[in-house]
């Protein structure tokens, strides 16, 4: 699945032996379309034309559906039907099974009534959508391009000000930890777990007595925990006896941990201030609540961003494929470079002007990303739908220029 892009790429960089090949994979040719049909990858847009596939066929994940053009279509033209919003909006209401596990039918696929222009005319179209959205994701590709640049930038900022201060002529020291290097002379090293109280989190999915009373919570995933900010627009409830919500519950001041899942999402830290109130957070989602007169919260976050808290993360997490994860214990073991808190008050709060800087300049950015993305998801829908006619709109485009 990781093979195939939003943007309709698809790369072809694995091999296996066709003796080795399971029965169960997809298999595929050169001009099929391959759409992924479990969720969110269906209605995050994976989707791609089988194009320059070595030796011509291919096996893909059992979560793609096949669809073989006829002679009637041309294959560029199919695909850019099921990246439309015509073909992705009713086919993300017709979804089965539980959450997390919801799959496009096979029925909805072969049962897609789709209008269909003569075959030049398709290509046409196609050639149409080829030009105009390969400039819109030039720019796509720049601008993420930037966030990319401004990550990189705060990352450095906020190791440099949390590992060495912000007194470049403080004698230094070497801190004796490895990914950490030489810290101020006065500062001390410690393991988290002597700072600061580790909170596991519920496990989603328990089952409990039928008579059992529950309550509802709203509690924080893995997904509203982001690199440098608190995504609250979606909060999932759950129900649990009222004798367990203080196990779970957040407080204000914690740092919620993510324990990791994709490597982007290995250690993420936030402080959480009670934003929502009686919130829990998920076995996912550690909530790291530190001892005030010793550590302050916003420091511990701006430590888990750091280059050297995500270096000890990666470097002691337990890995797979594409995946990391963390735990309880090596939480705990995380060697804290520790100032005064009045000395990390004030690195806290010039980081904090820093931030600001960097949050207006990324919130702008996303947004002209998500303007670009949906304009390229309307220009495709109304091409591919007869709603655009395409040779008045490259006629208007000459005159415009």
């Amino acid at each position: 699945m990781d093979a195939v892009g939003v943007l309709g790429d698809i790369r072809f960089d694995q091999v296996i032996e066709q003796a080795d090949a399971s029965t169960g994979l997809s298999y595929f040719e050169e001009d099929d379309v391959i759409v992924a049909k479990i969720t969110p990858c269906f209605e995050n847009g994976k989707c791609a034309l089988a194009a320059n596939v070595p030796g011509g066929r291919a096996l893909g994940s059992t979560e793609f559906h096949v669809i073989r053009p006829s002679s009637a279509v041309f294959p560029r033209f199919l695909f850019y039907v099921c990246v439309s919003n015509a073909f992705r909006e009713p086919g993300e209401a017709q979804m089965y099974g539980a959450a997390g596990q919801k799959r496009v039918p096979t029925d909805f696929v072969r049962d897609f009534c789709l209008a269909l222009p003569e075959k030049p005319e398709q290509r046409g179209i196609a050639a149409f959508l080829d030009r105009e959205t390969l400039q819109i994701d030039s720019l796509l590709k720049k601008k993420q391009r930037l966030i990319e640049l401004l990550d990189e930038k705060r990352a450095a900022v906020v190791s440099r000000a949390v590992t060495e201060g912000i007194n470049p002529e403080a004698p230094m020291k070497g801190s004796g930890v490895p990914w950490l290097g030489r810290i101020p002379a006065h500062w001390i090293v410690t393991p988290l777990k002597f700072v600061a109280e580790v909170q596991n989190g519920l496990t989603v999915g328990k089952k409990y007595d039928d008579n059992e009373v529950l309550t509802a919570r709203p509690y924080l995933r893995v997904a509203n925990v982001q690199d440098g900010y608190l995504d609250l627009e979606d909060i999932t409830s759950i129900q649990l006896p009222a004798r367990e919500v203080g196990q779970y519950e957040l407080q204000s001041g914690d740092v919620v941990v993510t324990e990791g899942g994709d490597f982007d999402k290995l250690g993420r830290g936030y402080v959480w201030n009670g934003e929502i109130a009686g919130c829990l957070h998920q076995n996912h989602i550690f909530a790291v609540r530190p001892s005030p007169s010793r550590l302050r919260s916003a420091f511990l976050a701006a430590l888990t961003t750091s280059l050297y808290g995500r270096n000890y993360f990666t470097a002691t997490s337990v890995q797979s494929t594409n995946l990391a994860c963390t735990n309880r214990s090596k939480l705990g073991a995380f060697a804290v470079p520790l100032p005064r808190v009045e000395e990390q008050d004030t690195i806290c709060r010039r980081l904090g002007e820093s931030f600001a800087e960097w949050a207006t300049a990324t919130k702008r950015l996303r947004s002209t990303i998500d303007l670009l993305r949906e304009y390229r998801s309307t220009l495709i829908t109304a091409a591919v739908t007869g709603q655009l006619d395409i040779r008045k709109h490259e006629k208007k485009m000459e005159a415009l220029v």
